[in-house]
């Protein structure tokens, strides 16, 4: 069901929302978070898509703050409520809201906030250089990015960088972790030689790769290096070297990784491109610090070096 509230308060959406509940049984009770999505016009139905199914594993209330699509010099707020089918298993929250209101989104979205729940904040489309210091990044647990999609993607990875705080995170590191396992289980295996050097191939603008080179750098104790090419998608390759040879995963397909080792026979596994709502629900799992990522960028980043080649 959709509720179309124009000219409206966020007061008097908390108040239909009241008024769902005891009417129809939309119970807010089971919510276990609160997902305030800042998005652009362009965002809001992938985001919220996103949210909904990330919402079945993760139940939550999901507001979504963007601007008004009519320019205005007073403080209009345009509001939509999605219960039942239409919000998974979340309550939907769309605010439009002109330039006035934008400027004091925390207080926009106050009453809307789940009492005693966790916040955490979602940039679709990039997101500040230092969360932190957004509005509705100060009064959040997890602050989400989005590097990936950022207008230049490695300079904005380079500024969070230089701005991280415990609860921030990138929906690019979330796109590792099943890279993670896999070259960690490959490494775990006889004969057991220490990485000399590393080697991260894929899609230019894509930071997955330096946050991957940057960690595989980190544990391994070895040079990193980023190989970033055109005309291709995501993460393609991982090369580790080692005396008796190199351990390469190959995804040149964005589906199978072949996975090849000196005296062994080829594996072949299935490793599709995560979608945006397995990124979401691979970061809504944890909502205390993430440490690993915290270091990585504090400290690995750094050491990784960059060559760029054509396709």
């Amino acid at each position: 069901m959709i509720i179309d509230m124009p000219d409206t308060t966020t007061n008097a959406v908390s108040k239909r929302l009241d008024h769902l509940r005891d009417e129809g049984g939309a119970v807010a009770l089971g919510r276990v978070l609160t997902l305030v999505v800042v998005a652009v016009e362009d965002d809001i139905e992938a985001a919220v898509t996103a949210a909904n199914e990330a919402s079945h594993e993760h139940p939550c209330r999901v507001v979504v703050v963007a601007p008004l699509a009519t320019r205005t010099t007073t403080g209009r707020l345009d509001a939509q409520i999605r219960v039942g089918g239409d919000a998974g298993a979340s309550e939907v929250v769309v605010l439009r809201c002109a330039e006035p209101l934008r400027d004091h989104p925390d207080t926009l979205v106050m009453p809307l906030l789940l009492p005693d729940a966790p916040i955490v904040v979602w940039w679709p489309t990039g997101g500040p250089d230092d969360p932190t210091a957004d509005p509705l990044g100060a009064m959040a647990q997890r602050r989400i990015t989005d590097t990936t999609t950022a207008n230049d993607p490695v300079a904005m990875l380079g500024r969070l960088a230089t701005t991280f705080t415990e609860g921030d995170t990138d929906l690019a590191w979330a796109r590792v972790t099943l890279w993670r396992g896999l070259i960690a289980a490959a490494i775990d295996q006889p004969p057991y030689e220490p990485v000399t050097a590393v080697r991260v191939e894929g899609q230019s603008e894509h930071t997955s790769l330096d946050l991957l080179a940057a960690w595989l750098g980190m544990k391994l104790k070895c040079p990193a290096t980023v190989v970033r090419t055109t005309g291709s998608d995501a993460i393609t390759r991982v090369t580790l070297e080692r005396k008796s040879g190199p351990i390469v995963l190959d995804r040149p397909d964005g589906r199978v990784v072949t996975i090849s080792q000196p005296g062994k026979p080829d594996r072949r596994m299935s490793l599709p491109i995560r979608s945006l709502s397995e990124a979401i629900i691979e970061e809504l799992r944890r909502l205390d610090p993430d440490e690993i990522y915290g270091q990585v960028l504090g400290k690995g980043l750094a050491r990784v070096d960059t060559v760029e080649v054509d396709a």
